[in-house]
């Protein structure tokens, strides 16, 4: 399980699809219950969940401050993906707690909506984590380099990875490459691979060229093989791999500093474990 689903040619990811899926059966089961009493708890159901997910926004910036007080405009960028949901889960059980104690009418639907909310989030927390206890590793494939040779992707192991599969034409792989550039440069014990997905030699060097973008580890993918291994078909697709080459974590479109920060730090302390053996490539080049 990579975290994201398909759906013809988009790609989401299924963490936020998760969550929406459990505030929208929140909602539902606390409007349900108050059939009968004839009140409205939807206008308090909505400031409830507006309130969580403004806490879980704000409890994730606050952990990257340092990252996001470099552009602070970026906080306002939910596009990265950047959420504490614990964190708002909480201010939202808060917020009815002290509803419930205003209005005891509303009582039941804001327990049906909590209620609801959290058996749903948590079972697919669950199902989540239950996904990633056999994680994928790096696959035993050469790609042609940018200028010439191959190289094995399992060559990158010894150092924590960080994918970047991309395509000159995406918008949103454009505007995060100054930033994984950066990022290159300033974590030199981490392996920045970048791997375009389906275009030929030319169009990479033409468009780096014209970007002024001098990154490394720019490899070539043409039948896409590396998105098929990981089930990483949308663009861009970011995948954090520890040192002995297990995949931990995967980030679809576009990062943020503070998303980028959050998966290198997750590729660099995951736990170590044993490398299985594979057998050697043939037409290796070390990076």
């Amino acid at each position: 399980m990579n975290g994201s689903l398909q759906l013809g040619p988009l790609a989401m990811p299924i963490g936020p699809l998760l969550l929406a899926l459990a505030a929208g059966l929140g909602l539902w089961a606390g409007k349900l219950t108050s059939r009968r009493s004839g009140l409205d708890p939807e206008p308090a159901l909505l400031r409830m969940l507006l309130l969580g997910l403004l806490v879980a926004r704000l409890a994730f910036v606050w952990t990257w401050r340092h990252a996001y007080w470099q552009e602070p405009l970026t906080i306002l960028d939910i596009r990265d993906g950047g959420w504490n949901p614990a964190v708002g889960l909480a201010a939202s059980c808060l917020y009815a707690l002290a509803l419930a104690k205003r209005q005891p009418a509303l009582r039941r639907s804001l327990a049906a909506g909590l209620a609801t909310t959290f058996v749903i989030g948590t079972a697919g927390a669950i199902w989540l984590w239950s996904s990633a206890s056999n994680p994928a590793r790096l696959p035993a494939l050469d790609l042609p380099a940018l200028g010439g040779g191959n190289t094995a992707l399992r060559s990158f192991t010894g150092k924590p990875i960080v994918i970047n599969l991309w395509a000159t034409w995406c918008p949103p792989c454009r505007r995060e490459m100054p930033l994984l550039h950066q990022a290159q440069t300033e974590h030199p014990g981490v392996n920045f691979v970048f791997i375009n997905q389906g275009e030929d030699e030319q169009a990479v060097t033409l468009f780096l060229q014209a970007q002024h973008l001098p990154l490394r580890n720019v490899l070539l993918d043409k039948a896409t093989q590396v998105g098929a291994a990981f089930d990483s078909m949308g663009l861009p697709t970011t995948l954090f791999i520890d040192a002995q080459g297990k995949l931990v974590s995967t980030h679809l479109g576009a990062l943020s500093k503070a998303t980028l920060a959050r998966g290198i730090d997750g590729a660099r302390f995951a736990p170590a474990a044993p490398s299985p053996s594979s057998p050697p490539s043939v037409s290796a080049t070390t990076p």
